[in-house]
């Protein structure tokens, strides 16, 4: 009896020690890390810097909660030899998915929807979804068929809804979206996200909803699916409901006067793959703005709007690990969170034996096999060349930003990972 009570206080003990876990700035040696290895980031990263493949990078890794990496190196600017700071504004894109969702979330923690009922009942225009089933080039004229089904809020966060991506999408949805006046949603003129969501739910679908993952413009839906049933913007439902609470102060779709010159340059890939500065609008099969975060904009891209610090979004992931709250602040309950980082997609194939839970990729015994990440790890990335993950058994967040497109040296974010792994020494 007295071994089992020992045991449940022990219990206990560490859920609300790892509920309350804030982030702190600590020695490597604290989180069972040995700084000399953990070291080798700052290798990685200046040798990218010195072969002109990139202009600088911000990181930060935390375990038990404990920051034991968190800088910026190399330049914001490399014709002014500005340095790139550790709190320097990035351009998060896709990253800001994963905050889309918790916010979809949450939501339906209020008994607001259930994740199998159809978008349709919130969004009338999806009623009666259509699928492509000729497409003619010359004219981007179609055919379609009915759709065997509607689509479910549980497909939109798990991309098997059959919605493609606009502008970045496959040469046939890039054409029948452009024409329909669809944009992916970032770096755009002033429009609003439920003209563009309400004209999207007329179009074509790729395939059949369910059928298999398809990466579109499903967190979009979901952003205008938050503002229909909370009665806020996106924008708004962020602040009050998720970075205020978490103190977040650095993420924004739109930066404030007083933050615009923390926004970092963009760069990309020139004829050589070496990096050159954007110019301040270029074209990703559509007008596309570089500096769009310093903008008085309109679009609440639930997909890929938001910008934020490596810090901030660290606070986020955090939260995440601790199963839903930070800082006595609870966003999620903990059987949320489980049903987040869980297979959502059966049987449907994904990248490298992995699968897809309710906005992340979760690594799955087989998909451990091929980087240090254990089995649970749950994660993404951004268009800018960012990626994040977060390791429930190592208990590790950690992200590497880059703000750069196009970009032809991805496999620093896969370096990165061995890098933080093979430091640990506990």
């Amino acid at each position: 009896m007295k071994k089992t009570l020992l045991f449940l206080l022990l219990v206990c003990f560490t859920c609300n020690y790892i509920a309350a876990q804030v982030l702190k700035a600590d020695l490597p040696a604290a989180a069972h890390t040995d700084e000399k290895r953990l070291a080798r980031i700052d290798g990685l990263i200046q040798q990218y810097i010195d072969s002109g493949w990139i202009n600088g990078a911000t990181a930060i890794i935390a375990r038990n909660g404990k920051v034991i990496y968190h800088k910026g190196i190399g330049y914001n600017d490399i014709a002014k030899k500005t340095p790139l700071q550790k709190d320097a504004i990035m351009r998060i894109a896709s990253q800001t998915k994963a905050v889309t969702s918790v916010a979809v979330m949450m939501l339906y923690e209020e008994g607001k929807f259930l994740l199998d009922d159809p978008v349709s009942r919130y969004i009338p225009e999806f009623k009666n979804p259509v699928v492509l089933n000729t497409f003619n080039e010359a004219d981007t004229t179609y055919t379609t068929v009915p759709a065997k089904s509607e689509i479910t809020i549980r497909q939109l966060l798990t991309h098997t809804s059959g919605l493609h991506y606009a502008q970045i999408g496959n040469k046939t949805f890039n054409a029948i979206y452009a024409r329909a006046g669809i944009v992916a949603g970032i770096g755009v003129d002033k429009i609003k996200l439920g003209d563009v969501i309400k004209k999207l739910g007329r179009l074509p679908l790729a395939h059949q909803p369910g059928e298999k993952f398809t990466y579109g413009l499903n967190t979009d839906v979901l952003g205008y699916l938050v503002e229909v049933v909370s009665g806020m913007s996106l924008a708004d439902f962020f602040q009050k409901r998720i970075f205020t609470p978490l103190g977040m102060k650095d993420t924004y779709f739109y930066l404030p006067d007083n933050k615009k010159n923390r926004l970092v340059t963009l760069y990309g890939d020139d004829e050589t793959k070496h990096i050159k500065k954007s110019e301040p609008s270029f074209d990703i099969n559509g007008a596309f703005y570089a500096d769009y975060p310093n903008s008085d904009g309109t679009y609440y891209s639930g997909g890929g709007g938001l910008s934020s610090t490596a810090y901030d979004y660290a606070i986020f992931m955090q939260m995440l690990l601790n199963g839903g709250v930070y800082n006595g602040q609870r966003i999620l309950g903990r059987n949320t969170v489980r049903m987040m980082t869980s297979n959502q997609i059966g049987d449907i194939g994904f990248s490298r034996g992995n699968v897809f839970g309710l906005g992340f990729e979760v690594v799955t015994a087989k998909g451990s096999y091929y980087s240090p990440l254990p089995e649970g790890t749950f994660s993404w990335g951004g268009m800018f060349s960012s990626s994040y993950w977060i390791d429930p058994k190592e208990k590790i967040v950690a992200q590497l930003f880059l703000n750069i497109y196009p970009f032809s040296h991805g496999n620093i974010h896969e370096k990165f990972k061995v890098l933080v792994y093979q430091a640990l020494n506990d």
